[in-house]
């Protein structure tokens, strides 16, 4: 696969990261570096978790954007929750998407920022799992995956290999320049961007500028 991100391919395209609470949060600095690359505007968002695994003023450098980090936490007053971030983007990425915010948006509970533009998303939601083989195998997990692919949402990974806790098994957030291929495929591919969930018809690709 290649590693060139120089052209910018998605030059006009808006795209959302959400960052929760993991380990391979460390990883997604990677992704927001390569999305900018590729000409992308990129706009981070992070639970109150992912700021122990990596700070806000990392994403601040890699997108040259304010990091959203909580509901009250106004960047726009005309805007208190965020949700309007989500009608100006053609995607959102929740990386590293834990068994916890899964289980949210699957039980429709919205208590944080990130939970909450998830439900009242106007773009397409895209998850890149990260967590425990074990937490990925669990009955209860496979259920929410399932549901919310049933539902629209897409999926990138999660991998197998090694992971933080020191176990092998399927759980690996997928790789960066992985992500981005996928992203960049749902982006400019006819027919390729994942449905809204919960409006009838996926959104049109913008043309390149």
């Amino acid at each position: 696969m290649s590693e060139n991100t120089s052209s910018p391919t998605l030059k006009a395209r808006e795209i959302i990261v959400a960052v929760c609470g993991g380990i391979a949060a460390y990883k997604v600095a990677d992704v927001v570096s390569k999305l900018v690359q590729l000409g992308a505007g990129v706009s981070v968002v992070m639970t109150a978790e992912a700021i122990q695994f990596i700070t806000p003023l990392t994403f601040e450098a890699l997108s040259g954007r304010k990091v959203r980090t909580s509901t009250f936490d106004l960047v726009d007053t005309s805007d208190p929750q965020h949700i309007g971030l989500t009608e100006r983007a053609d995607l959102m990425l929740v990386a590293p998407a834990t068994s916890n915010i899964i289980a949210k948006v699957a039980h429709g509970i919205c208590d944080e920022l990130v939970s909450l533009m998830i439900a009242a998303s106007a773009c397409p939601v895209v998850f890149a799992p990260a967590m425990n083989n074990r937490m990925w195998d669990h009955p209860v997990a496979k259920e929410n995956v399932s549901k919310l692919n049933h539902i629209g949402y897409r999926f990138i990974g999660p991998e197998p290999g090694w992971l933080a806790c020191r176990n092998v098994g399927q759980g690996r957030l997928s790789e960066p320049q992985t992500i981005v291929e996928e992203l960049k495929t749902m982006l400019t591919a006819p027919n390729a961007l994942p449905p809204v969930v919960g409006q009838p018809q996926p959104r049109a690709i913008k043309p390149n500028v």
